[in-house]
């Protein structure tokens, strides 16, 4: 069977130590989280996490079940292969020598980003997209040398039926 990525979102109550717990598990099993994102939800009282990792089916019916024994856990949604809306952002500094600044303020504007940060060498920028729009700009500003990047994971929710 093969690894397939999985968006997982799961609902939490709002207190210590929940979110150490349901990493534990995933180490403690040797399953890797590839981006984790964790926000209060219009409750306080419930918090929303949302994970990506990898796996076949059944590891990630593993991971499903474990995660609902946990007394904190609420609900557990993989949302792969459903309708839902994705989105991350990242800030991505790049070299920006004289010669490709006009360039790379392009491929800000065209990919919809927003420089937030300019030094004398330097550009930072700001995307949100969903995981194709990141690679792409991330694939066109490499050449021009990347300095850093933080990313913040996927966040997602289901579409609503219309």
């Amino acid at each position: 069977m093969t690894e397939k990525r999985h968006l997982l979102s799961i609902l939490v109550d709002n207190e210590p130590g929940v979110l150490s717990r349901i990493v534990g598990l995933f180490s403690g099993r040797g399953y890797n989280i590839e981006s984790l994102c964790v926000a209060e939800t219009m409750d306080p009282a419930i918090s929303r996490i949302t994970m990506t990792t990898r796996g076949n089916p059944m590891i990630i019916e593993q991971i499903k079940k474990q995660l609902n024994k946990l007394v904190n856990v609420l609900k557990v949604f993989d949302l792969t292969g459903q309708e839902y809306v994705q989105r991350e952002m990242v800030l991505i500094k790049v070299t920006a020598v004289q010669q490709h600044r006009a360039e790379i303020l392009r491929i800000t504007d065209i990919f919809r980003g927003q420089v937030v940060d300019v030094g004398q060498d330097h550009f930072t920028i700001k995307i949100t997209g969903d995981n194709e729009k990141i690679s792409a700009i991330l694939s066109l500003l490499r050449p021009f040398g990347i300095r850093e990047i933080a990313r913040t994971g996927s966040i997602a929710l289901f579409r609503e039926k219309k």
